[in-house]
């Protein structure tokens, strides 16, 4: 996806982003969850169809994202406390326990963006992901196994009781093997090998 937004960049290799796996752990709660979908100026996320989302599959969702002026004007108004929750801007330590005590993270993109740090971090948790068809979500995500990807909100209410059901083991399993910190080093490895191999072809 990086690739495609920046057209000028010739890429020797793809390396994802990695983070620590045994910063993350798994506590189930029955509870969707939305992270950082409350910015107007942050297109790529809408807390507005989160919350569609929950209504119309009858769950609780807890929102956490920063107190902006978005929230107050389209967000707020359909917070009720009760099945939808808002827990406004969360350190690292409470994101992670978020992640874990969530069913499925709902990530209603609204536009391409190179990559869904949030996705990864979700499912090193154990936790699928169910997101809409936009930008680098299919790289992240893989459709089934680790969480639903859909083509619009509708797909996504339907679908969703299918991610819930995905084994989280296996959830947890793959982010470790795609997004650990080892994956990331031997991605880096193989650039640099790749690097030189080309520079003594010249």
């Amino acid at each position: 996806m990086q690739a495609v937004i920046q057209p000028s960049i010739h890429p020797i290799a793809r390396v994802v982003a990695a983070d620590d796996a045994r910063r993350f752990r798994v506590d189930v709660d029955a509870r969707l969850l939305g992270i950082g979908i409350a910015r107007q100026d942050d297109r790529q996320r809408s807390a507005v169809q989160a919350i569609e989302v929950a209504k119309r599959t009858g769950m609780r969702l807890l929102l956490a994202a920063a107190e902006e002026q978005y929230y107050h004007d389209a967000v707020k108004p359909l917070v009720d406390d009760k099945q939808i929750v808002y827990v406004g801007e969360v350190d690292f330590d409470a994101k992670v326990k978020l992640f874990g005590g969530a069913r499925a993270l709902l990530y209603p993109v609204q536009a391409g963006e190179p990559f869904g740090l949030v996705l990864a971090e979700a499912m090193a948790c154990g936790t699928p992901v169910a997101a809409l068809d936009r930008g680098a979500v299919r790289e992240v995500v893989d459709d089934g196994m680790t969480g639903g990807v859909f083509a619009d909100i509708d797909a996504m209410v339907n679908g969703l009781a299918r991610v819930l059901t995905l084994d989280r083991g296996h959830v947890r399993a793959e982010a470790v093997r795609r997004f650990g910190i080892m994956s990331m080093v031997d991605g880096y490895v193989d650039a640099f090998h790749r690097i030189v191999a080309q520079w003594k072809a010249r």
